[in-house]
């Protein structure tokens, strides 16, 4: 059967192709057409606010699978095994595997990088490893190594989860400090990586130097590049034990602190380093049942510590377990 198109000018075609697809009404199984000034869109309506309508005879677009497992063969007693995420590092994927799928991670790994044109290499992950937050990742499919590009809000960062830490689902997260950020700004971050937070701000917000800390000397080596690549100059790599690092520090406006199994535990080193009237983000990990003690637990800690502190907003970053999560802290620190 023949379908009805309506006959839109190229320079309203985006517009008007979206508008369809809002209202339900694009034919989605077939490709738009062309002639000259003009787009031949499909609908499934009648019309579609007076434009012209014709019948033309346009190829049908293939639907491409989206969901690896949609191609995967394993048995289907498997297949409730499957992860249903996994991480995107620049061209890089890496996703986490139970035991009894390890016999089929050659053709996860394949079905991922068949339906991710994107993506380079696929990397199973065992766990992070260690103080220095390393992954422990095995190629399953694609060439090359885990170093790679990623890219943030306009921020290109050198980064290798082989090498050194990096979450890419704090995107959003990076992005909301870095609008809290006011011009001039001293800020402290305890646990950098390769500072993705630092790289961020800097780029988003106009502070005045950023102090980038990690136990890692690779993670010093990706900073320094990443500065290069982005043209920043107000970040300053330091590797070293944060706790021992931030005393030689001028005192901040804004301390960040991602790490979320421990970070509580340098609270105090955090404090003593924030200015009255400075802001701390302290990730940490903890029972969704428990949020309101460990809220409770910080200020009082805080406070037997010689600190005011209050918590201005507290946000759950992601799921870390069935019943757990990480979440941010935002302490104001009063005195």
């Amino acid at each position: 059967m023949t379908p009805l198109c309506i006959r839109v000018p190229k320079r309203d075609g985006e517009r008007v192709r979206a508008e369809l697809l809002s209202k339900g009404i694009l034919d989605t199984g077939r490709k738009i057409g062309s002639d000259g000034e003009f787009l031949f869109i499909p609908i499934t309506a009648d019309g579609y606010e007076g434009y012209e309508t014709a019948k033309m005879d346009l190829e049908p677009l293939e639907r491409t699978p989206a969901d690896y497992k949609e191609i995967l063969d394993i048995p289907d007693e498997f297949r409730a095994e499957l992860p249903t995420s996994f991480d995107v590092i620049g061209d890089v994927a890496v996703i986490k595997l139970s035991e009894s799928l390890i016999p089929y991670k050659q053709r996860i790994g394949e079905a991922m990088m068949s339906v991710g044109p994107s993506i380079r290499t696929v990397m199973m992950d065992s766990g992070v490893k260690g103080d220095l937050r390393i992954r422990e990742l095995e190629q399953i499919a694609g060439e090359g190594n885990s170093e790679t590009i990623h890219k943030e809000f306009g921020v290109r960062m050198a980064t290798d989860p082989s090498k050194v830490y990096f979450n890419p689902r704090l995107a959003t997260e990076r992005a909301r400090i870095a609008s809290l950020v006011k011009e001039g700004e001293t800020i402290i971050d305890m646990f950098a990586g390769v500072a993705p937070f630092g790289l961020v701000i800097c780029k988003r917000a106009r502070p005045k130097i950023v102090y980038s800390i990690d136990i890692n000397p690779e993670a010093e080596r990706f900073v320094r590049k990443n500065m290069q690549m982005n043209h920043i100059g107000n970040i300053v790599p330091i590797t070293g034990d944060a706790a021992e690092a931030v005393e030689g520090l001028p005192d901040a406006d804004r301390v960040i602190m991602n790490l979320p199994q421990t970070a509580d535990a340098f609270l105090m080193n955090a404090l003593s380093k924030t200015r009255p009237g400075g802001t701390i983000h302290l990730h940490k990990v903890t029972e969704r049942i428990e949020l309101d003690d460990l809220i409770e637990k910080i200020i009082t800690n805080a406070s037997a510590g010689g600190f005011e502190v209050m918590i201005e907003n507290t946000t759950e970053l992601k799921t870390y377990s069935p019943t757990m999560s990480v979440y941010v802290f935002d302490i104001k620190k009063r005195n």
